[in-house]
């Protein structure tokens, strides 16, 4: 994995600072092409990972990537699924039947017998083998070698002790994506213990790991042992504590903590972009110096 991934909360109105900031937002990438410029301002400064959610509009980027291919040499993009408002707002607006006929892939007949079948036997595992077809449709033809499972759905299964559905999940996207999974969560250290318990070594986890503590399960400390002793490949998102700390103070930490392969931030602007990338690069130069 690169170690500066961009994410896409800024797109679609995510932010841990304010709803005016949101509001701005929403305003400001109403339109696709805003999106594809800033992604292309973050190209500029070296990064070529794009983190983001199955939203509707991610799909229309994906045709523009798709029919660009000579500019996006090189360029991932890591998915993270299930966006759970999209199929709520489709069920609201197309019913049941036509979002079905929206989102699942391949033979619609085949997929709805597979998907009636586990559902009367109660095999969630092709349920969620299905959904996550259904997902990962916008992205064919398009290199996204980590899938993540979103955290609403990685921490409910957690919570629940359904650590076989992260598992299932874990194989299926090596089987039939040959990708890696990855899982985004608000409980770092849990995760880790039962995902090493169901034999998954060396895990692809995302989450929030700051200098205030913000959205930390468990607490500063305990990330800060696990990242220390232990094995995984970590990825921290919010490292600026939902807007509580300094930039600068924020990436120091993050970069001089162990074990964090990635850093995945989003930005709007062309400056806070540099600003942020810069600040890595400066101390990550220090850590090894």
């Amino acid at each position: 994995m690169d170690r500066i991934l961009f994410g896409d909360n800024q797109f679609f109105a995510v932010s841990h600072i304010s709803d005016e900031k949101s509001r701005a937002q929403s305003i400001r990438f109403r339109d696709d092409e805003a999106i594809i410029q800033t992604l292309d301002v973050a190209r500029d400064a070296g990064l070529n990972t794009f983190m983001c959610t199955t939203h509707d509009r991610i799909a229309n980027i994906c045709d523009y990537i798709r029919l660009h291919p000579e500019k996006y040499t090189d360029y991932k993009i890591f998915p993270c699924l299930p966006y759970a408002h999209k199929y709520a707002n489709a069920v609201t607006e197309l019913g049941i039947m036509g979002t079905l006929k929206q989102y699942v892939p391949g033979n619609i007949i085949g997929s709805m017998f597979k998907g009636g079948i586990a559902y009367l036997s109660k095999d969630y595992m092709s349920i969620m083998e299905l959904m996550i077809d259904a997902e990962l449709k916008m992205f064919r033809q398009i290199n996204t070698p980590v899938v993540f499972l979103q955290n609403v759905v990685t921490d409910l299964l957690l919570g629940l002790g359904m650590i076989d559905i992260l598992k299932t999940f874990h194989e299926y996207i090596a089987k039939k994506y040959n990708a890696e999974a990855g899982f985004i969560t608000m409980n770092m250290p849990l995760l880790l213990d039962k995902l090493e318990a169901a034999g998954i070594t060396n895990p692809i986890i995302c989450s929030s790991i700051n200098l205030a503590g913000f959205r930390m399960s468990g607490g500063r400390e305990l990330y800060e042992s696990v990242l220390k002793a232990r094995k995984l490949r970590a990825i921290a998102m919010q490292v600026l504590g939902g807007g509580a700390i300094n930039a600068k103070e924020a990436i120091q930490y993050v970069c001089e903590l162990p074990n964090i392969e990635s850093i995945l931030f989003g930005a709007s602007s062309k400056a806070n972009i540099n600003q942020t990338v810069n600040y890595i690069h400066e101390f990550d130069k220090k850590k090894i110096g």
